[in-house]
């Protein structure tokens, strides 16, 4: 849907009564607003108002006064809420008064990157896997630290506890227009995982955000808690959102040549902007262990690299990052991967060798050779704050805020 007149019709042959327009502060986190049917028009003719200066990261504490305009390609109906007056969601672009689109909303920071490509006749896919944990709540609906079930990797009912839930949550996703490839029960306990198709980076980014809310509203419902933290039981494996990434060139094919130089950008940017992908402190408790990476470095189907190379039949070639997770803002990492990955390619930047060693038991004559990802938080926010290719692309209101923990 494009225009004012399709989406009143839809509205209205879809008994829709509320409808919320959604936008991201910087780190991600979902903010909407609800409007009655009514105010549909004026929504898309003029936006409707937040103030910007309660917004973290916004940056705009004087002439607060913000706008937001619904792109209606995002709308969707939310299947858990009643069908009786349904509520459906469109996200927004955020603009100035005049028009001028907002310059720290991060969904514009993407759309950006995804121009830039284009023009360098580059076209990018992302595919997330969300990894998760499941909580009780008790009688009052407190949140316990008691996992939905005890199961291990792929174990199926009984032990599996949450494969109803996962059931509930790929059938309100496909309502959406979203596909789920699949979905398994992860190694911890009460930890699941969702993996999903690939796609251009707006839409995947946008697919990101609806499938967390998704499951956060369902598992609610359920009288659960799903908890998207990198590391919610200490000793138990971390969760992280490991991002599969191809490239192609202008005639839609996947290139070998350029997905070698996008991943030796990635490599080479990767510790400044790693901030944006693991902005939390416990983040880098996560790293280094249970399948999460330490080293810069890359190898094929190896899981204990940052970088791998899956086996694929096809003989399409694709890299999976695995140190981000689920607490990081898909729109912005997304566009920081596209820049990295754009720079490899512009100065014919060439990967290291791949290291296929198992790096978890590594001897250190191996490891003391290898770049480390960031220790910690105040490391990552050092070399973030230091980095000049981070501020070419990330605004200085968004970087403050990130660098300032308290904020996150």
């Amino acid at each position: 849907m494009r225009t004012y007149e399709e989406l009143l019709t839809f509205i209205e042959e879809e008994n829709v009564e509320f409808i919320r327009l959604a936008y991201f502060d910087v780190f991600g986190r979902q903010k909407n607003i609800a409007v009655m049917a009514g105010e549909l028009e004026r929504a898309m003719r003029y936006g409707i108002s937040i103030d910007g200066s309660a917004i973290a990261g916004f940056g705009v504490d004087i002439r607060s006064d913000l706008f937001l305009r619904p792109d209606p390609s995002t709308l969707a109906i939310l299947p858990w809420r009643p069908t009786d007056g349904r509520v459906c969601r469109m996200f927004c672009d955020i603009c100035y008064p005049d028009g001028t689109l907002f310059e720290c909303d991060t969904r514009k920071i993407l759309k950006d990157a995804v121009k830039t490509a284009a023009a360098a006749g580059v076209d990018v896919k992302f595919g997330s896997e969300m990894e998760f944990y499941v909580f009780c709540r008790d009688d009052e609906g407190r949140v316990t630290d008691r996992p939905i079930d005890q199961a291990g990797y792929m174990d199926v009912e009984p032990l599996d506890g949450g494969e109803n839930l996962r059931r509930d949550i790929s059938y309100a996703l496909v309502e959406m227009g979203i596909t789920p490839e699949s979905s398994h029960h992860e190694r911890g306990p009460g930890q699941m995982e969702i993996d999903f198709r690939y796609s251009d980076p707006v839409t995947a980014a946008d697919n990101t955000s609806t499938v967390k809310w998704a499951i956060r509203s369902i598992c609610a419902s359920g009288g659960y808690y799903a908890d998207f933290s990198p590391k919610p039981l200490r000793g138990k494996p971390g969760s992280g959102m490991h991002l599969n990434i191809s490239v192609h060139d202008r005639r839609g094919e996947i290139d070998e040549e350029l997905t070698d130089a996008f991943m030796a950008g990635i490599l080479s940017h990767i510790r400044e902007i790693t901030l944006f992908l693991n902005p939390f402190a416990a983040s880098y408790e996560r790293f280094g262990r249970m399948e999460a990476p330490r080293f810069v470095s890359w190898a094929c189907q190896n899981r204990s690299q940052l970088i791998r190379v899956p086996a694929d039949p096809s003989g399409r070639k694709r890299i999976e990052l695995r140190s981000p997770d689920a607490g990081a803002n898909p729109y912005l990492s997304f566009a920081l991967l596209i820049y990295a990955g754009l720079a490899g390619i512009r100065e014919g930047l060439q990967a290291p060798e791949p290291l296929d060693v198992n790096l978890y038991k590594a001897d250190k004559t191996v490891t003391d050779k290898l770049e480390k990802l960031p220790e910690n938080r105040e490391e990552a926010a050092r070399l973030a704050s230091e980095s000049g290719f981070v501020r070419q692309y990330v605004p200085k209101a968004c970087l403050e805020a990130y660098i300032d923990e308290k904020e996150v």
